[in-house]
């Protein structure tokens, strides 16, 4: 056979040139793409035409925004110290208990849905189920059910948080823990190692870090959601926000708005500081 082959096996003639093109994908590849592209300019069209927009309204939100500033200036600051201090400090409360007890809550979960540290699939489907619910559901709609239960209340909000937070920690953490290196976790295991001390000293080295900065972000998402639940009486700041937004007081409102920004940048600036000398 003739050197000057190509390689679907034809030969090619002396002195002829084959063209070639070299092109990213195939004309399948390419059909799949534009029919992605076109699926989402599609439901993009089907949503802004099932969003009810009234354009009264909106031709008239500038104005509307200008005389909703008017009427938050200047700021009420002396309520502070009567309504917003104690309410703030609810808040903080709210979202450290509420992480700390998903926490509590989420790492035996994590455990259970990691195949290489519990390989019982029938066990692991039903932890990631469970991560899952928690996950599904959004802290305001936890409040209303705690709410329901125990009553309106800082209780009812610091669950509310905790059994938002469970499927976030406990999916990152099994993750974290599935992503482990298996050569440490096999020498303990070949030199007899009970499961615990597998954990201790062959997976927590590996997803310590990990495990921190997940705490960390959570605590921090917290504070933000914490800051809102008050709007359907699970204590926290969004109490106050919600009295005097009700007795349109809108100096007051923005008082209370500057405090959840205020709050919000220093757990930002906490969480980066301590991310630092942890991880």
């Amino acid at each position: 056979m003739n050197a000057a082959s190509t390689a679907g096996g034809t030969q090619a003639r002396p002195g002829s040139a084959i063209a070639r093109e070299w092109r990213r994908f195939s004309p399948a590849q390419r059909l799949a793409r534009f029919a992605v592209y076109l699926a989402v300019v599609a439901a993009v069209v089907i949503s802004i035409q099932t969003v009810e927009i009234i354009p009264e309204f909106l031709y008239d939100a500038p104005a509307q925004m200008k005389d909703l500033f008017e009427r938050m200036w200047p700021v009420d600051t002396a309520y502070y110290r009567a309504g917003v201090h104690d309410a703030l400090m609810e808040t903080l409360h709210i979202a450290t208990l509420g992480t700390l007890l998903s926490v509590i809550l989420a790492l035996p979960l994590g455990l259970l849905a990691a195949r290489n540290v519990t390989p019982m699939p029938a066990i692991n489907y039903v932890a990631k189920l469970l991560l899952v619910a928690s996950r599904s559901v959004n802290s305001l709609v936890w409040a209303l059910l705690f709410i329901a239960i125990f009553g309106p209340g800082a209780l009812a909000g610091m669950l509310a948080i905790a059994f938002r937070s469970i499927g976030f920690v406990g999916k990152l953490f099994g993750e974290a823990c599935e992503e482990a290196n298996r050569g440490s976790i096999e020498a303990l295991k070949a030199s007899g190692a009970p499961w615990p001390s597998v954990l201790r000293y062959g997976y927590w080295p590996q997803v310590k870090p990990a495990f921190w900065a997940l705490v960390l972000l959570r605590w921090d998402i917290n504070v933000r959601e914490s800051s809102v639940l008050g709007l359907v009486g699970a204590g926290g700041i969004g109490v106050a926000l919600n009295t005097a937004m009700n007795l349109f007081q809108w100096d007051r409102v923005a008082t209370v708005l500057l405090a959840i920004f205020a709050v919000v940048i220093a757990a930002e600036i906490l969480v980066t500081q301590i991310r630092k000398r942890l991880i």
